[in-house]
Formats: C-alpha cells, structure tokens, sequence
C-alpha cells in the first residue's frame, strides 16, 4: 500500500516534470518562430548569406539586366558593388567602361568624366579605350544643353561657353588619336556644331564691344574666330567686323587686306552692292542706334556709317 501512494507521486511528479519541459520547448520553438517574420532579425542573417554566396557572375549578370532594362540606377548599384568586391575579376574593366555609361545617361556628367578620365589613365591600351575618350566629350557636350535653356530658347551662343569648349577639346583629341573610331563620324558632328557656336559666341562678344567703341578688342575676337575656327559658318561676319574695325580705327591697309578675302571667299556677302562695294550703313545702322535716332524715325542723331568701300588690288 505504501509502495503504492510511493510510485503514485513519483508518477505524478514525472508528468509534472515532463509536462514543463514541454512547455519550454513550446516556448522556445514560438519564440523563434516569431522572430522569423521581424525585419530586424531573420532578414539580415539571410541577406548576409546571400552576399556572402554572391558570385561575380551573378553581380554582372544583375546588372546586365539592369541596363538592359534601362534601369541605370540601379546597373550603377551593381557595378560599384562589383567594381568593389572583384576589382581584379574578369569584368572588371568592361564594367567600368559600363559604369561611365551608366553615369552618363543618369546626368551624372561630372562622375562619367571622371570615371572616363580614369578608366583612360588605367587602361590606355584596352581595346575599347576610344569609347572612354567618346563618353567624356559627349559628357562635356550634354553638360552645356540644359533644361533651362532649351525652355528659355537661348541662343546657344549666349550660353557658358566653358563645357562646349571642353567638348570640343575632348572631341578634337579624340578624333585626333582614334580617327578610323566608330564613334568618329558622330563626334565629327557634334564638332562643327560646336565650332559654329563657339565663333558665334566670340563675334557676340565683338558686337558688345563694337556698340562701345572698343574696336581693338571687337578685331581681336574677329582674329580669333579666324585663327581657331576657319571654317565655321560665321566665317565672313568675322571677316566684316574685321573690316569695319580696321576702317574705324584708320587701319586702311589693314580694312582693304580683309576685304579682298571676304570678297574672295564669300562674293555673296550680303553688304557688298551690286557693284561690288563694301557697304557698312546698313550693318551699322541697325546695331549702333541711340533712343533719340530711334524716337525720332532715324532723323536725329544718326550712327556714323563710312561711304561704300572699294576694293583695292595691291600694287604689281
């Protein structure tokens, strides 16, 4: 009988026992349950495993899709990462080249020249150098085409001249050093549209000092449209202001010896008369009128025009 009541607690304080290990166990298998849907807690131990297993080929391949998909953020995620953790691997200077692209077409033009100016300096042999050379000039080129101004239709010659001018360095040395390039024809182009601006922008600058009277500094902007850009479009206006500085400045020799190349290369010009005068009233008329000629319909205060120019041929 005592034996009995003995085993019966014994019994009793086993169950007891067990029944409360179970329980721990439940409480333990609920807890980590629960933290299975935290953000904090499983998700960064998976996601450090992934990039833990994360090979080259899959970042590459990531961004690749990206690209692809025009998702140019997002490739440049991806080729940093790359270029971070595989800077020797086997895509690693084709993502670079791809890292400048992607830079470029997100208007991250500082970063794709600079990423250009250094993919060049590393690699100055790849096969592929001549794209660098292209997107750093077609970086400058973009940099100097605003929102602003296309909203504002402002003349382009009117602009900051300082990006179109590094456009035009950077496509000049590239055209220079990769001539037979695929990317040549286009970057010939791009460059006599930038010559055209560039002269245009100097003979502005000309015609701001010629409404002042400063004619020496309007002829030197002239000489520099015809030194540096000889063959743009606004050559024979470079060629008329340079005459008509000469001739304000009592530079007869000088007016004569510019005219005769202006009526050489451009007979067509729109001041000369159908004689073959040089014709300035006009030209001046419409660009050095004060208000009080203006207010009085031309009658008072007159600009002051030279009569019709001769050409004259130098002395045998």
């Amino acid at each position: 009988m005592a034996f009995n009541m003995i085993l019966k607690e014994n019994a009793g304080a086993f169950f007891v026992k067990t029944l409360q290990q179970i329980s721990v166990t439940l409480l333990f298998c609920l807890s980590l349950s629960a933290c299975s849907w935290m953000p904090f807690f499983g998700d960064e131990e998976q996601q450090d495993i992934e990039e833990i297993e994360t090979t080259e080929q899959k970042v590459y391949a990531r961004a690749q899709r990206s690209l692809r998909s025009s998702n140019h953020t997002s490739a440049i995620e991806q080729l940093e990462l790359l270029e971070a953790r595989f800077p020797f691997g086997q895509f690693a200077e084709q993502a670079q080249l791809e890292l400048i692209y992607a830079r470029y077409m997100t208007y991250d033009l500082e970063g794709a020249r600079a990423g250009a100016d250094r993919f060049i300096r590393l690699h100055p042999g790849h096969d592929s150098v001549d794209y660098a050379y292209y997107l750093k000039g077609l970086s400058a080129y973009r940099d100097s085409n605003n929102l602003l101004d296309s909203l504002l239709s402002q003349d382009p010659a009117r602009r900051d001249m300082a990006p179109l001018r590094e456009a035009y360095a950077d496509f000049g040395v590239f055209l220079n050093r990769f001539p037979d390039s695929q990317y040549a024809p286009d970057a010939q182009q791009r460059m006599v549209h930038l010559r055209n601006v560039l002269a245009r922008s100097e003979l502005a600058v000309a015609d701001f000092y010629m409404r002042r009277g400063g004619y020496i500094a309007a002829s030197n902007r002239a000489r520099f449209v015809l030194e540096n850009y000889p063959d743009s479009e606004a050559r024979d206006d470079a060629l008329a202001t340079l005459v008509e500085c000469n001739w304000k400045l009592d530079l007869k020799e000088e007016a004569n010896r510019a005219l005769r190349v202006l009526a050489l290369n451009h007979p067509e010009y729109e001041n000369f008369d159908d004689a073959g005068n040089f014709v300035l009233a006009e030209r001046i008329r419409n660009r050095d009128r004060s208000w009080a000629n203006i207010m009085t319909l031309g009658i008072l205060d007159k600009p002051e025009a030279p009569p019709p120019i001769t050409i004259f041929a130098p002395a045998e």
